[in-house]
């Protein structure tokens, strides 16, 4: 029977370079990353998690039925798909398509993710960069790799403007609750292995226990790395204001978002902390400190760091 591996994720995680270690590693093995030039392999990307978001799970389910026939025609004996689409669109009805699914769980430390995907999206709205964005039903252009800004964690936020850094931190909380839900919802810890980024994805003993994991062959013992990381600079902020904006994401949200921070598999992460110190306490992140968007319903505005956006 072939192996299907999907991935917990958000982006800028490290699933491309993870694509790359199966690549590169795997034997029998059909790898990808985000779909796009894949014909016939829908990405679950843009109006997918458009989809996703407002119900429509007929749609999904059309999508990852044209997924699994496309899958069945490839000749590997095991399939990953990097992609850090799974928890934004596919997770709604993956199980009924690929019910012996095994997933790998990618994290990394939030701030970093956030600081990245800020840092993406802005540049490519300057280039007006093509198919990058869709028209949703709610009458926003929304980008293609995010969530929609209409999921209930952003309701929180009503009424306030929000910068890129804080948005994206939003969507990295978001999805890390989707996450550990579809874990303990369906039962399947014991079919997930975890990876820390990118501390784990350079570690050759980690890497080899995946493939062990998962009973992949591989094409010898030795783990080679190599490959594309697909980095970003990133854009700057002081340790100040890093510490405020993440203050005030902290302030606002429930504590039943960060729950989960407080055991495995982030409880030990050094970045952990951070959310874990209850409203109006979030520790100051230090110079030297190592881990140191689209209108929603309730009318939450974004600023693109440091220009308020339009």
């Amino acid at each position: 029977m072939k192996k299907v591996i999907f991935t917990l994720a958000e982006a800028r995680s490290g699933t491309l370079y993870l694509r790359n270690l199966f690549r590169l590693n795997a034997r029998d093995c059909d790898c990808r990353h985000e779909t796009f030039f894949d014909i016939g392999n829908p990405t679950m990307f843009g109006p997918a998690i458009y989809d996703a978001y407002a119900g429509r799970f007929g749609k999904i389910r059309a999508r990852l039925e044209k997924k699994r026939r496309y899958i069945e025609r490839l000749s590997g004996s095991t399939y990953i798909e990097s992609s850090h689409s799974f928890l934004k669109s596919s997770r709604v009805a993956a199980l009924d398509f690929f019910p012996d699914l095994r997933l790998i769980h990618l994290i990394r430390d939030p701030l970093k993710v956030a600081a990245s995907e800020a840092y993406r999206e802005r540049w490519r709205r300057r280039l007006h960069a093509p198919f990058h964005f869709y028209r949703g039903d709610d009458g926003n252009r929304h980008f293609a790799w995010a969530l929609t800004g209409n999921e209930q964690i952003f309701h929180h936020f009503a009424g306030g403007p929000l910068t890129l850094f804080q948005w994206y931190l939003i969507q990295w909380i978001e999805i890390e609750n989707r996450a550990m839900d579809f874990l303990n919802t369906n039962g399947l810890h014991d079919r997930c292995f975890t990876l820390h980024s990118p501390h784990d994805l350079n570690n050759a003993a980690k890497i080899r226990e995946m493939f062990d994991f998962f009973q992949v062959p591989t094409k010898r013992r030795e783990i080679i790395f190599g490959g594309r990381k697909n980095k970003s600079i990133g854009y700057f902020m002081a340790p100040a204001q890093k510490e405020s904006e993440l203050q005030f994401v902290l302030e606002r949200l429930p504590q039943r978002y960060l729950h989960i921070f407080r055991n495995e598999p982030y409880c030990d992460l050094r970045w952990a902390r951070l959310f874990n110190l209850g409203k109006g306490s979030a520790a100051s992140l230090g110079p030297e400190h190592p881990n140191a968007r689209h209108q929603n319903p309730g009318k939450t505005s974004r600023l693109e760091h440091p220009i308020l956006r339009a």
